[in-house]
C-alpha cells in the first residue's frame, strides 16, 4: 500500500466535496435582495422562466432556412442544377427561367416553416404573459405578474384549476394538513389525482403564511427530466435539515386541483423545469416510402449521369468523325472551334439539364400534399371521432402515415389497451377461505350481456319495476330492493355524463357483498373493542387505509364534458316490441352461458364456487307489466335485503385514486361498511359497519415502486395503541416475507393458511383477474423508535436518497402476516377478439407487453383470442443463463424440426410464446438475442409478462431491427412512451380519457381500416412509380 500524505488526503476529500458540490444547488429567497440589480442577486446565475421554442430569429431566418433545406438532398440537385445553367458554355435555355421552379419550392417550404415557427411565437408569447402571483415583500402580498417575471428563489401562489408555473417547492396549502392535490395530465395524460405534501418537518400551517419569515437554504439535485424523482433538504437557519422528495414537488405544466391555494418556492423556472427538460421530442421517424424514394433518387442520378456520359461519349466520336466543319456549328468571338473532347464535356453538363426532368421538381411537393390529404381524412374520420370529448385522432407525425399498410408487427400494451382499465371487485380470500361473490358476478354478468343492443346500467337508487324482464332469486320476495337497469341507446365511446371523479362509474363502485363473508364480519365485530383484532376486521381495515386515495365529496367536475342531443323521435311500439324480445332472448343466451363449463376448471373449497358453478342459480324470467314513463325498455335484477343498507353520509364521497386498483378495494370495503371517510397527511378515518369511526394515526407511507412491488402504511391503531404495518402488493413480493399467521386462531383444514392463498390467487390469475396480496405487522415500540430513526435520516439524504429510503423499507417490511388476497377484473375492451382475429388474416402478428403475472395475461391472450385452445404454447421462465441458453437451444432446434417436416393445417398446431420479464432480459443478451428473436420468428404470438418499460422498447427495437420489418407500438400510459418512439408508428392514448379513446381506435385497426391502409401506401406508391 502506497504512503500519501495527510495533506494529500485532506485534498483529496475537499475535491471529492467539491465534485459533489457541483452537482447541487443552494438556493435562498429573494425576498432580502428584492429591488437591486440583477447581478447582485443571490439566484441570478440560474435561468429565468420565459420559455423560446421557435427555431429562428427575425434577422438569421434566411441563411438559417437555406441551410435547413439543403439537409434535403434533392434541393442541393435542383439548386445545383440552376447554377450550372448560368454557365453560358452549357446552358440550355434562359438561366433565369430555370431558377423559377427551384425558387418556388424553396420558397413555400419557407413559408410553411415561417408559419410553424410563427404559431411556436404565438404560443411562447401567450405562456410568457400567463398572469401568476409572485409574494412582493414592497407590497407586503402576493401581486399579479407573469410568467416570464418568475424567477428561481421567488415564491408563487397558485389557486385551484390553475396551472403551476415553474417548479415548486410546496411550502403551504390552504389545506390545514398541508395536502395539495395536483393533475398531471398535461405530463403524463392520466387525469387522476395526485397527493402533494408540504415539506415534512417545516409545520407551515399557519393560514397566514409570510413568506418573508422563510429563512432556511434549498438544496436540491441539478436540473434532469426525471419526473418520478427529486433530491433534496432544506437547511434551517439552526442548520437542522429536512428532507424532501418528488412528494413535495409541483411540476410545471399540471394544474392544482380540489385545494383552494397553494404556495411553493421556485427551484426549477424555464427551459430547467422537469416538464421542459421532457420535450426534446421522439426520435425523427421516416417512412418506408420516404427512404425507398431516397434509395430511388439515388438510383435516377445514376441513370442521368450514365446516360449524360453516353450522350457526351457519342457527341465526341460524331464530332470527330466529320469530315468537315459543318455550317451550324458556331465558332467562339475569336472565330475558333471548341476540340470534340471539349465539345463532348460540354456536353455532359448540358445533358444533364436538358434531362434533369427524369427527377421531377414537383415530386416532393406532390409528396407533401398527398400527406396532407391522407392526414385530413384521418382526422376526420367520424368513426375516430368520440363526441363525449368533442376530440378527434390527431396525427403527430405527418411523415409517416402511408406506413399503417405496411406493418408486419404491432406490440401492445395489456391494461388500459387490450382491457378497459375499468377495475372491478370480483372475490377475495381471507385467512385461507374463499369468497366468491356469486351475486355480484350477476351483476357482472348482466352488465356484460354480449348480445343486446343496449347497455345496462344499475343506479344505486331503487326505482320501481317497469316493462321490462326481471331476473328474480328464489329467495327474494316482492319486498326484497330492485336494482333498477335503465336502459340507454349506446353512443359511440361515450357514456351518458361524464363523472366528476376518475374511476367512478356504477361499474366499479358498486359491490354486491358475498353472504357468508358479511356473516362473518358480523361475528367478528364483536372483538373490536379487545386487544387482539380479528383478521377478518384487519383485511378490510387494510383495503380502507393501505393505499392514497383522496377523500372529498361530490363538487362540480373538474373536466368539460359535453353532452349528447336527444333524439327527438317517439319510441314506435313495434319497435319496442321487437326489442323487447330481442332482450329476453339475450337474457335467455346469459342464463344458457353461464352453464357452459370452461375446459380448465380449478376447485378451490367446498365453500367455494368454481367458474361454472358462479352463475347456476336458481333463476327464473319474470314479465312486468307497467310501462316506463319515456317508453324505454328496463331489466331489473333482485337482489336479498342484506345487500342494501340504509343511504349514508357516506354515500356522497368522492374517491380519486391513483389508480384504478385501489378505487375498486376501497368501494369494496365500503360495500361490506368499512368506508374511508377522510385522509390527512397524519391521519386516516374509517367508519366501521356498527357506525363507529376509527382515527388512525398515519406515521409514515412506503410508497410502490416498480422494485419493491408493494406499498405500506404504517399506522397507530386507535383501540389496541398498536404501531399496525399493513402491506398490499404482488404475491411473489409479499409470500417470501411471511412470518408465522394467525396460527392459534385456527384450526382444522385451515392451519396451511398461506398455501390456500396462494391457491386461491393462482387460479384468480388463471381467471384472468389482477391479484394481491394484503398483510399486517405489529410493530414494537422500540422497534419503531429505533427504525424512525433511520428513517428520517434517509429521508433527508441526497446521495443515493432512492436506495436509502428503499432499504428502510425493506428493514420494517419483514415477518408480516398474511392477511388475505382479493382479485379484481380487467374487463376486455370490445372488439378486442374480432380485431386480433383480422389483424392476423392481415398477416401481421401480435405481441403483447405487459407487467401482469404470467397466468393472467395468458388467461387475457385466451380472452382476446391471441392464444387458441389448439396452439402449443412454450412457457419459459427461468432463474439463470445457463437454463434460459438450454431451453432455448431445445426448444429451437425442435422448432426447427417442426418446420421442416411436411404441415398438415389440420393437425398441426400453432406456436406461442410466454416469457417473463426476468427471462426475457437474459434473452435479449447479446449472445442470445439472435437464439430469440428466430424462436420469435416461428411463434404465431408472443406474450411478454412482467416487463419494465425499458424491456418494451428493447424488444421493439430488436424485433424491428434484426428483423427489418415494420413495427407498430399501443400504448396508454407514461410507461409505455419508450415502446411507442422506438416503433415505426406508434399509437398513443393518454389516461383515463384514453380508455374511452381507445374504444373509438380500436375499430381502426379492423379489416376496413387495413384497406385504407393499403390504400394510402398504393397512393404514395403510384405517385412514385411513374417516375
Amino acid at each position: 500500500m502506497t504512503w500519501r500524505s495527510p495533506m494529500a488526503l485532506i485534498r483529496d476529500a475537499l475535491t471529492s466535496q467539491r465534485a459533489r458540490e457541483k452537482d447541487l444547488r443552494y438556493l435562498v429567497s429573494n425576498l432580502p435582495n428584492e429591488g437591486l440589480e440583477k447581478g447582485k442577486q443571490p439566484n441570478h446565475h440560474f435561468h429565468g422562466n420565459a420559455i423560446k421554442t421557435t427555431k429562428y430569429s427575425l434577422l438569421f431566418f434566411i441563411p438559417t432556412n437555406l441551410i435547413e433545406q439543403f439537409h434535403r438532398l434533392a434541393n442541393i440537385y435542383f439548386v445545383g442544377l440552376a447554377i450550372l445553367n448560368f454557365v453560358p458554355v452549357v446552358s440550355a435555355f434562359e438561366p433565369e427561367v430555370a431558377l423559377i421552379p427551384i425558387c418556388v419550392v424553396m420558397s413555400l417550404t419557407a413559408l410553411k416553416d415561417a408559419w410553424e415557427d410563427f404559431r411556436r411565437f404565438q404560443f411562447d408569447r401567450k405562456v410568457n404573459n400567463t398572469p401568476c402571483f409572485i409574494y412582493s415583500r414592497k407590497d407586503k402580498q402576493f401581486v399579479e405578474q407573469r410568467w416570464k417575471d418568475v424567477r428561481v428563489g421567488d415564491f408563487v401562489k397558485v389557486f385551484c384549476n390553475e396551472i403551476v408555473s415553474a417548479d415548486l417547492l410546496l411550502l403551504h396549502t390552504s389545506d390545514l394538513n398541508g395536502v395539495c392535490h395536483l393533475e398531471t395530465a398535461n405530463l403524463d395524460g392520466e387525469t387522476n389525482l395526485k397527493q402533494r405534501r408540504v415539506v415534512s418537518g417545516l409545520c407551515i400551517s399557519d393560514p397566514q403564511f409570510e413568506p418573508e419569515s422563510f429563512k432556511s437554504t434549498v438544496v436540491c439535485e441539478r436540473p434532469n427530466n426525471s419526473l418520478n424523482h427529486f433530491k433534496c433538504y432544506v437547511e434551517k437557519p439552526n442548520k437542522d435539515k429536512v428532507g424532501a422528495g418528488i412528494a413535495s414537488l409541483l411540476l410545471r405544466g399540471c394544474t392544482v386541483r380540489n385545494t383552494d391555494y397553494a404556495v411553493g418556492f421556485v427551484v426549477y423556472a424555464g427551459h430547467e423545469t422537469k416538464s421542459m427538460l421532457n420535450n426534446n421530442g421522439p426520435r425523427y421517424k421516416r417512412s418506408k416510402l420516404e427512404r425507398k424514394l431516397n434509395r430511388d433518387v439515388i438510383y435516377c442520378v445514376i441513370l442521368l449521369f450514365s446516360m449524360c456520359l453516353v450522350g457526351a461519349l457519342g457527341h465526341f466520336l460524331w464530332l470527330k468523325a466529320l469530315p468537315s466543319v459543318p455550317p451550324y456549328l458556331v465558332p467562339d468571338s475569336n472565330g475558333h472551334l471548341d476540340s470534340p473532347s471539349l465539345s463532348g464535356f460540354y456536353m455532359f453538363f448540358t445533358m444533364i439539364i436538358l434531362l434533369q426532368i427524369l427527377i421531377p421538381i414537383s415530386l416532393y411537393v406532390s409528396i407533401e400534399l398527398v400527406k396532407i390529404s391522407l392526414i385530413f381524412f384521418i382526422t376526420n374520420d367520424i368513426d375516430l371521432y368520440d363526441e363525449e370529448t368533442d376530440s378527434r385522432m390527431q396525427c403527430k407525425a405527418l411523415n409517416i402515415t402511408e406506413d399503417l399498410g405496411q406493418i408486419e408487427y404491432i406490440f401492445s400494451d395489456k391494461t388500459g389497451t387490450l382491457t378497459e382499465n375499468k377495475m372491478v371487485f370480483r372475490r377475495c380470500s381471507i385467512v385461507g377461505t374463499e369468497y366468491p361473490h356469486k351475486e355480484n358476478a350477476i351483476r357482472l354478468a348482466v352488465i356484460d350481456e354480449p348480445d343486446s343492443e343496449e347497455e345496462v346500467i344499475f343506479n344505486q337508487q331503487p326505482q320501481p319495476l317497469q316493462r321490462g324482464w326481471s331476473l328474480d332469486s328464489e329467495h327474494s320476495n316482492p319486498e326484497d330492493t330492485q336494482r333498477h337497469c335503465g336502459s340507454r341507446r349506446k353512443s359511440k365511446g361515450a357514456g351518458n355524463a361524464r363523472s366528476d371523479v376518475a374511476f367512478s362509474s356504477p361499474l366499479e363502485t358498486e359491490v354486491i357483498p358475498d353472504r357468508k363473508l358479511l356473516q362473518q364480519i358480523s361475528r367478528a365485530e364483536s372483538s373490536i373493542s379487545s386487544r387482539k383484532m380479528d383478521p377478518y376486521l384487519d383485511f378490510f381495515l387494510a383495503l380502507a387505509i393501505c393505499n392514497t386515495v383522496v377523500v372529498s365529496m361530490a363538487t362540480a367536475q373538474r373536466q368539460r364534458a359535453s353532452g349528447f342531443p336527444h333524439s327527438s323521435q317517439a319510441n314506435n311500439p313495434l319497435d319496442s316490441l321487437s326489442s323487447l324480445m330481442k332482450k329476453a332472448g339475450s337474457l335467455r343466451h346469459i342464463l344458457t352461458s353461464w352453464k357452459r363449463k370452461p375446459k380448465r376448471t380449478c376447485t378451490l373449497s367446498e365453500d367455494s364456487v368454481i367458474e361454472d358453478d358462479h352463475f347456476n342459480l336458481p333463476v327464473k324470467m319474470k314479465r312486468a307489466e307497467d310501462l316506463n314513463t319515456d317508453g324505454a325498455q328496463t331489466c331489473s335484477l333482485h337482489v336479498p335485503p342484506w345487500c342494501d343498507k340504509p343511504a349514508a353520509a357516506s354515500d356522497k364521497l368522492c374517491y380519486e385514486a391513483e389508480s384504478p386498483d385501489e378505487a375498486a378495494l376501497v368501494y369494496a370495503a365500503k360495500a361490506y361498511g368499512f368506508t374511508l371517510l377522510a385522509r390527512t397527511h397524519d391521519s386516516v378515518t374509517v367508519r366501521l359497519p356498527s357506525g363507529q369511526d376509527l382515527v388512525f394515526e398515519v406515521l409514515d407511507t412506503l410508497t410502490f415502486d416498480s422494485n419493491r412491488k408493494r406499498m405500506s402504511v404504517l399506522v397507530r391503531h386507535p383501540i389496541t395503541k398498536e404501531y399496525v404495518l399493513y402491506t398490499k402488493g404482488a404475491d411473489y413480493a409479499i409470500m417470501e416475507l411471511l412470518g408465522t399467521p394467525y396460527a392459534e386462531h385456527l384450526s382444522g383444514n385451515q392451519k396451511n393458511i398461506v398455501a390456500d392463498t396462494q391457491h386461491h390467487i393462482d387460479y384468480y390469475a388463471k381467471d384472468g383477474l389482477r391479484t394481491l396480496c394484503f398483510t399486517k405487522k405489529v410493530v414494537s415500540d422500540q422497534a419503531y423508535e429505533s427504525w424512525s430513526v433511520n428513517r428520517q435520516q434517509a429521508l433527508a439524504a441526497i446521495d443515493n436518497r432512492e436506495v436509502i429510503i428503499m432499504d428502510t423499507a425493506v428493514q420494517l417490511e419483514t415477518n408480516l402476516t398474511l392477511l388475505g388476497a382479493t382479485g379484481v377484473e380487467d374487463r376486455l375492451q370490445d372488439n378486442v377478439p374480432d380485431t386480433v382475429v383480422a389483424l392476423r388474416e392481415a398477416g401481421i402478428q401480435v405481441w403483447v407487453l405487459t407487467g401482469d403475472k404470467p397466468e393472467t395475461a395468458v388467461n387475457i391472450g385466451y380472452a382476446c383470442r391471441l392464444l387458441e385452445e389448439e396452439d402449443l404454447v412454450i412457457n419459459m421462465s427461468c432463474k439463470n443463463k445457463l437454463t434460459c441458453t438450454s431451453i432455448l437451444d431445445c426448444t429451437l432446434e425442435e422448432v426447427r424440426r417442426h418446420a421442416n417436416e411436411p404441415r398438415n393445417v389440420a393437425t398441426t398446431p400453432n406456436i406461442s410464446l410466454v416469457i417473463d420479464g426476468h427471462t426475457l432480459a437474459m434473452a435479449l443478451s447479446s449472445d442470445l438475442q439472435d437464439r430469440f428473436v428466430e424462436l420469435a420468428k416461428h411463434c404465431r404470438s408472443v406474450l411478454c409478462c412482467r416487463v419494465t418499460p425499458l424491456q418494451k422498447s428493447r424488444v421493439v427495437k430488436v424485433i424491428r431491427e434484426k428483423l427489418k420489418v415494420m413495427t407498430l407500438a399501443i400504448g396508454d400510459g407514461a410507461n409505455d412512451v419508450n415502446m411507442i418512439q422506438a416503433a415505426d408508428i406508434g399509437i398513443g392514448i393518454s389516461g383515463q380519457e384514453g380508455m374511452q379513446s381507445w374504444q373509438v381506435i380500436l375499430p381502426y385497426l379492423t379489416s376496413d381500416t387495413l384497406k385504407n391502409s393499403s390504400w394510402f401506401t398504393d397512393t404514395g406508391a403510384t405517385l412514385v412509380s411513374p417516375t
